[in-house]
């Protein structure tokens, strides 16, 4: 069954984020011309707020703001059940690929370069309303009966950053920031975010990083050929004898005697 439809949801309820008042302006009066319901926030994080407390059907938000910048705030949404699936255009005045390129990792839809064109801008809005509202359609069609109605409703915050702080980490475990940048990257600041591992997780941003580290090291030595070398850098340890350290405390053997043993396992199934 196909759901494409062309034509977009009329009166679609838009949430604009932006700290320039001029610009908001200008995008009010194209998306009103749509009958488009708007809502504003004036910064990332009012932003973040008033999309899980709203839940717009698409986000339009400025990368570059006071306070956290639109990257964070989209880390938050895609982090948080109850907005992941939430459309976000990001808006630019940068023509920077590299700014782009991260936008879209973050799980932005789309880039609008500024001063916007208000025609690209509903042109794209269109489309990517058309687009979730598909996904919308084929989801509830194939959704599981039985699950739990009120299942992602009103998300705890802190799991949100959780969540969002866990996926920034694993996302590239060789260079993982210092805690007051993972903190500000996410949203928040570096007491905040060690409070919520404490709770969430049980365990300090150290040493969380430290077992997905070696978690990831392990599965590389049983299931790659990279060596032992490789492995300490592509998980984020700055030296092999570092890294077999803290591999024996771990796991109670160093590395190469755990690929040793998963080798003679092997050959001996």
């Amino acid at each position: 069954m196909s759901y494409w439809s062309t034509t977009p949801p009329r009166r679609a309820h838009i949430l604009l984020v932006d700290d320039n008042v001029d610009e908001l302006q200008l995008l009010i009066a194209a998306l009103k011309g749509e009958e488009h319901r708007i809502s504003l926030a004036f910064d990332a994080l009012q932003g973040y707020r008033r999309a899980t407390a709203l839940r717009p059907d698409l986000i339009l938000m400025d990368v570059r703001m006071g306070g956290i910048d639109g990257f964070a705030a989209c880390r938050l949404l895609k982090a948080d059940p109850a907005t992941a699936h939430i459309p976000v255009i990001f808006l630019t005045a940068s023509g920077s690929v590299e700014e782009r390129l991260t936008g879209l990792r973050e799980g932005a839809v789309d880039y609008i370069l500024k001063p916007c064109e208000p025609a690209e801008v509903l042109a794209r809005v269109t489309v990517h309303l058309v687009l979730a509202s598909s996904k919308e359609a084929a989801r509830r069609d194939t959704a599981c009966t039985g699950a739990p109605k009120d299942e992602g409703r009103n998300p705890s915050p802190d799991r949100a950053i959780a969540l969002a702080a866990e996926r920034l980490v694993k996302s590239d475990l060789a260079n993982v920031p210092a805690l007051p940048a993972l903190a500000a990257r996410v949203g928040t600041h570096e007491k905040r975010l060690s409070r919520i591992f404490r709770e969430q997780k049980g365990c300090t941003v150290y040493e969380f990083v430290r077992d997905t580290r070696l978690a990831e090291a392990r599965r590389l030595l049983a299931e790659s050929a990279l060596s032992v070398e490789e492995v300490a850098l592509a998980v984020g340890f700055s030296s092999q004898a570092n890294f077999s350290t803290a591999f024996r405390e771990r796991f109670g053997s160093t590395p190469t005697g755990f690929r040793y043993a998963r080798a003679g396992a092997a050959s001996e199934a």
